[in-house]
């Protein structure tokens, strides 16, 4: 098996964009100093982002990602751990899957 050149450039390209825009964050929030408004706001960007990118996919889904998602909340809501959650969520799932 051989590594063809392009695809090395392109991974090694993808790899630079990725950590400018990480260490780019970084960087910005060095030579700045953002109110405790801005920080405030700023810490509710990762819970908006996930939503924004599961409840679509709940929306569009059938009975397998409904189940899925009602377990996972469920379990998360009353234990407060993210591997059960995601375990009982994804076994939920796959239970419906299997017997439609």
């Amino acid at each position: 098996m051989s590594l063809d050149p392009i695809t090395v450039v392109a991974i090694a390209l993808m790899g630079i964009a990725t950590y400018a825009c990480r260490g780019g964050g970084y960087w910005l929030f060095r030579q700045i100093s953002p109110s405790k408004t801005v920080r405030a706001a700023l810490a509710y960007i990762p819970g908006t982002l996930f939503v924004s990118y599961v409840v679509p996919a709940i929306v569009q889904g059938g009975l397998q990602q409904a189940a899925g998602a009602v377990v996972t909340l469920a379990v998360m809501v009353t234990t407060r751990s993210l591997i059960a959650a995601i375990g009982t969520g994804v076994a939920a799932a796959w239970i419906v899957w299997s017997l439609h």
